[in-house]
């Protein structure tokens, strides 16, 4: 029953978290779309460079690779998501940093000082994923 105190029913309440999360999952599915077919135009973009081999530009290669790789692991962060009862792994948002960073690193390596940065950037990137396998966690029962 429905007090006076009450302005909004709880049931009213207890469906927004659920309207939400039907949303969320409805925009990422529509996200994992859009991914896979930039994954695929990536796929074409590398498959030009191969048969075209004209220039030996090995950053324009390496970078096209890295680029494929950040789609892979976003794609495969959304599948993880579902399999995991709508939750996200800590440990693919380091995956994805690093391989941002690595990128950065071989496209951008002009600057010695950047480079640095960015490489320093990855090293506590890796601590930061060791110290997370190494923290015993509670198992929820």
């Amino acid at each position: 029953m429905v007090t006076k105190k009450e302005i909004v029913p709880k049931s009213i309440l207890n469906m927004i978290p659920k309207i939400l999360q039907i949303i969320l999952n409805t925009s990422l599915v529509i996200l994992a779309m859009i991914l896979s077919c930039l994954l695929i135009k990536e796929l074409i973009i590398f498959f030009g460079l191969l048969i075209e081999n004209d220039s030996n530009d090995y950053k324009l290669f390496l970078a096209n690779i890295l680029i494929f790789f950040l789609y892979f692991e976003f794609i495969s962060m959304i599948v993880k998501y579902f399999k995991e009862n709508y939750h996200f792994p800590l440990r693919y948002f380091i995956y994805i940093g690093i391989t941002a960073m690595l990128r950065l690193i071989i496209v951008d390596h002009e600057n010695p000082l950047h480079t640095l940065i960015y490489s320093l950037v990855i090293l506590i990137l890796i601590i930061g994923y060791y110290m997370m396998h190494i923290t015993p966690r509670k198992k929820e029962q």
